[in-house]
């Protein structure tokens, strides 16, 4: 008997902390306060790492104006602060806040600055970006502005390279293509 719960903890264990969608993550928004990300269950979403002082920080009014397009088609961008590029994300979240509101007038859902590569990485960036977590692709993050099309499920479906715009034809119709599933 002994043996047999043991064989069944030794199969089950490297199963054990591991995530089936973005659903299972609760993250720390610009504000401080947790939000569990099932909050946004049923929806499409694009997870963004930003910064502030990127070549491609212009993207923010681009993802503003993708968001005001769809939030009410079940779309959501979820912005997420990373410094992990020649320090392009140096400031706080209250000044990164302020940054996006006054310089680009954001209101899609931003959260606290986190590590999406590295040794450090966020949990979340380690389900996005490999495939042995997600089940579907390896997409390290390569820069800035990089973005992952997470279906109403959950699960992560593609990865969109840093400097193609969420306005992009492609993009548009994968989005699209993912609102209708």
């Amino acid at each position: 008997m002994m043996k047999a719960v043991l064989f069944s903890f030794l199969l089950l264990l490297p199963f054990a902390g591991t995530r089936e969608s973005v659903y299972d993550f609760t993250m720390e928004d610009i504000d401080g306060r947790e939000v569990k990300l099932d909050t946004f269950e049923g929806k499409v979403l694009v997870i963004v790492n930003v910064a502030s002082k990127c070549g491609l920080t212009p993207q923010y009014e681009e993802l503003q104006q993708f968001y005001e397009t769809y939030k009410d088609r079940e779309v959501v961008v979820l912005g997420f602060p990373a410094n992990n590029f020649l320090g392009q994300e140096p400031g706080t979240d209250s000044e990164i806040r302020q940054f996006c509101s006054e310089n680009y007038g954001v209101t899609f859902p931003m959260f606290s600055k986190i590590s999406v590569k590295g040794k450090d990485q966020h949990p979340l960036y380690e389900y996005l970006t490999q495939k042995k977590k997600n089940g579907v692709l390896d997409a390290p993050v390569k820069w800035n502005f990089q973005k992952f099309l997470v279906d109403k499920n959950g699960k992560v479906r593609q990865a969109v390279e840093p400097k193609k715009s969420i306005l992009d034809p492609e993009v548009i119709q994968a989005v699209e293509t993912l609102m209708e599933e």
